[in-house]
């Protein structure tokens, strides 16, 4: 109880005295006091606040007792390394059984027709097809012990999923073949692991095999083609003494010679994953069921303290003033049944199965693109994702779009200012896409990915920090970043829930360890906290296919993988790739050059799509081609020379590529490289390297032999117009 000279203290007015005053109170103004009122209340209730970090932010690693220089994950508290997250989901066929138990059987699989809306098939469906398919695996002559490999060379579509979930119900194991192989390396692939039975989702592919084994003693015995095969189609293949049979015709024959599963276990072969090499033939990469379960564990550790909320996780009930404003909120696991993932990063390399393995597991939907990625737009209005990995290549598009439509000073000082408010708000926790800045400026972005994306992940691939930040803070969701390579699954780190600064790529996954050792002869020592990065764990792999030579020299005796990257632990306990210990070499003078390290610095060049730097120890200094963005080269030459022009005009002038270099060099003198790492001089190429002309592996990688073939006259052009 107050006392009463307390109460006397506070000169309160007697209940005569406010009714007297509330009298004599317009009603107007009542009004208006009630809707500050209420206006204050629903501020005070629904006001963003940061959700907790995961961790101590300050620490996201600790060093291992008993392994120098290793650090791990501070997320696991002394626990063991992660092997799963689920009791009943040890493989990677348990984790389609539990995904059906807990969606209640919901939609699994999603495809479209041009215009036409997504149709589903159901986890039972898509088990039922599995065991068929499997069925008439076993009934061609497969199991686990003899013949256990199953090709599947198709694009993302439900049937590629059924053949792999095919494959794992029975132990048998899955080898992707990669659309854009070519056919050397997909005969390297089909001899090397002795494949009997390929699975192709269109003609062309079939073609292509049926070329690859053609004049030649073959393994090949079955082609299983997802769509209905022509009698002309069926005839080459029986010249070749291979059958051709359609993907619902093999289905209807497994069913009616249905066999009873046979589960993996967790130590069993799932996946022969070819690496595709920058030199010499693909590797194949041998993953177990606990390399994936635990892999796709850790994600699922890491993000299941960050919940974020979703328009559909809450509600909002008015209450009499008296209980003030009470707001429910559904705080859910980061998955669940309810989540929709669009594919359309390849199939074939495994950040896109580790991704569908967690939507699985968690009986959500997988909706395929429509195989362009001309219409990927198209698919994401129509399929309404809430998870979505991205690569930097996607990420680097999204934003030269943005501030290419931003083409007045007004236009980018608003997206400016917004961004800044965004980022603010960002790095204090708070991370959302219902501000008024969402609303004003970067709804648009937001609506073209569908508008309900709540989770993004990047990897395969650096990324500069700035691209990086403004696209987490636009796109207002959980945006991860992850490091990591075949050989280790597809992670081996990932930037953790609370941490949106960009720069590094986060601390060790929570199912392995992370250590790094010296490169002595590029002046990198582990006592200094930098080295070429090495990985232990449940998802390292377990070697390469029938090559126990490249196997040695890419895991030691101790275990440990060795990436061929460099890495540097940050104060914070955080990782950050610094340079690539593959490709170094040496100039005339002696110094180590790492260029790969270089092209990412000059990349950051808003002229800059692309850039391969060169140098040998035979000269003194380095050279470089470049390649410009054409959406947006013509806007950087115009705000920087005042010159117009089409694109090829624009490469071909001297001042223009004076201006390149010179940013260049700008750059990389903010990025700390030094006087002989700097390029003396470039060419410009109008012609982006891709897939398509060689100059790219099937991951996006530079195919640095291929580039200094193409490039030989350029190259030596450059070199003589320096010593002139």
């Amino acid at each position: 109880m107050l006392s009463q000279d307390f109460l006397q203290k506070l000169r309160l007015p007697d209940m005569e005295d406010v009714s007297q005053y509330i009298g004599s109170v317009s009603t107007p103004m009542l009004v208006s006091m009630g809707a500050v009122a209420a206006a204050t209340t629903y501020y005070l209730a629904t006001r963003p606040k940061p959700l907790p970090p995961a961790c101590d932010l300050s620490m996201q690693s600790v060093d291992v007792p008993g392994e120098e220089f290793a650090r791990r994950s501070v997320m696991m508290n002394g626990e063991g390394l992660l092997t799963h997250y689920y009791d009943d989901a040890k493989t990677m066929y348990e984790f389609l059984l539990r995904g059906s138990r807990v969606s209640n059987n919901g939609p699994c699989l999603g495809s479209r027709k041009p215009n036409q809306p997504y149709e589903w098939i159901s986890y039972r469906e898509v088990i039922e097809r599995a065991e068929n398919l499997g069925s008439a695996f076993l009934h061609k002559g497969h199991s686990k012990t003899t013949d256990p490999y199953i090709g599947i060379f198709s694009q993302n579509r439900p049937e590629w999923t059924i053949s792999e979930l095919a494959c794992y119900t029975y132990s048998l194991v899955s080898v992707p073949l990669y659309d854009t192989l070519g056919t050397e390396a997909i005969t390297y692939i089909i001899d090397k692991a002795t494949i009997t039975t390929v699975v192709c989702d269109v003609v062309e592919k079939v073609n292509l095999v049926l070329d690859c084994m053609k004049d030649r003693e073959h393994s090949v015995k079955t082609i299983v083609l997802m769509e209905t095969p022509s009698a002309d189609l069926v005839s080459r293949g029986e010249q070749a003494g291979i059958l051709i049979i359609g993907m619902r015709e093999m289905e209807a024959f497994g069913k009616d010679n249905h066999c009873t599963p046979a589960p993996p276990r967790p130590e069993d072969m799932a996946v022969i994953c070819f690496t595709s090499g920058t030199t010499g033939n693909p590797k194949g990469a041998m993953l177990t069921h606990r390399n994936i379960v635990s892999n796709c564990s850790a994600f699922i550790k890491v993000s299941e303290s960050h919940a974020q909320t979703s328009t559909d996780d809450v509600m909002m009930s008015f209450l009499p003033l008296a209980h003030m404003f009470e707001r429910v909120v559904e705080v859910r696991c980061p998955m669940s049944h309810r989540d929709v993932h669009i594919s359309f990063l390849p199939l074939a390399h495994m950040f896109e199965r580790v991704v569908q393995g967690v939507m699985i597991v968690h009986g959500a939907r997988i909706g395929f693109f429509q195989g362009d990625i001309r219409l990927l737009s198209d698919d994401l209005g129509t399929l309404k994702p809430t998870v979505f990995p991205v690569v930097p290549r996607l990420l680097n598009r999204m934003y030269d779009k943005i501030f290419g439509q931003a083409n007045t000073t007004l236009k980018r000082w608003l997206l400016g200012f917004a961004y800044r408010r965004k980022e603010a708000e960002m790095m204090r926790g708070i991370v959302r896409k219902d501000s008024i800045w969402d609303r004003l400026i970067f709804r648009k972005v937001q609506a073209s990915l569908g508008g309900r994306v709540r989770l993004m992940l990047t990897g395969a691939a650096p990324i500069s920090p700035a691209v990086l930040t403004f696209l987490r803070a636009a796109v207002g969701c959980q945006f991860y970043e992850g490091y990591g390579q075949t050989e280790c699954t597809a992670g081996c780190t990932i930037t953790l829930p609370g941490d949106w600064t960009a720069g590094h790529v986060g601390a060790p996954l929570p199912c392995n360890l992370l250590k790094l050792v010296d490169v002595a002869e590029m002046n990198y020592l582990a006592a200094n906290g930098e080295g070429e990065v090495c990985v232990k764990g449940p998802n390292v792999f377990q070697g390469y296919l029938k090559d126990p030579e490249k196997t040695a020299e890419t895991v030691d005796a101790d275990g440990w993988l060795h990436t061929g990257d460099i890495g540097k632990w940050l104060p914070n306990g955080t990782l950050k790739i610094v340079d690539r210990k593959k490709h170094i070499f040496k100039l005339a003078q002696g110094e180590y050059i790492a260029p790969e390290k270089i092209e990412n610095i000059y990349s950051r060049s808003d002229a800059v799509a692309q850039v391969f730097v060169h140098g040998d120890s035979l000269q003194a200094c380095l050279v470089a081609v470049v390649v410009p963005d054409p959406d947006f080269f013509s806007g950087w030459t115009k705000r920087t020379l005042g010159l117009e022009g089409s694109y090829q005009e624009l490469c071909d002038r001297e001042e223009v590529k004076a201006a390149v270099l010179k940013d260049m060099m700008r750059l990389g003198k903010e990025g700390g490289l030094k006087s002989f790492e700097q390029v003396k001089a470039i060419c410009i190429h109008s012609e982006l390297f891709s897939i398509e002309n060689g100059l790219l592996t099937p991951t996006l990688k530079a195919k640095r032999n291929e580039l200094r073939s193409y490039f030989r006259s350029q190259i030596d052009e450059l070199y003589a117009g320096i010593k002139m």
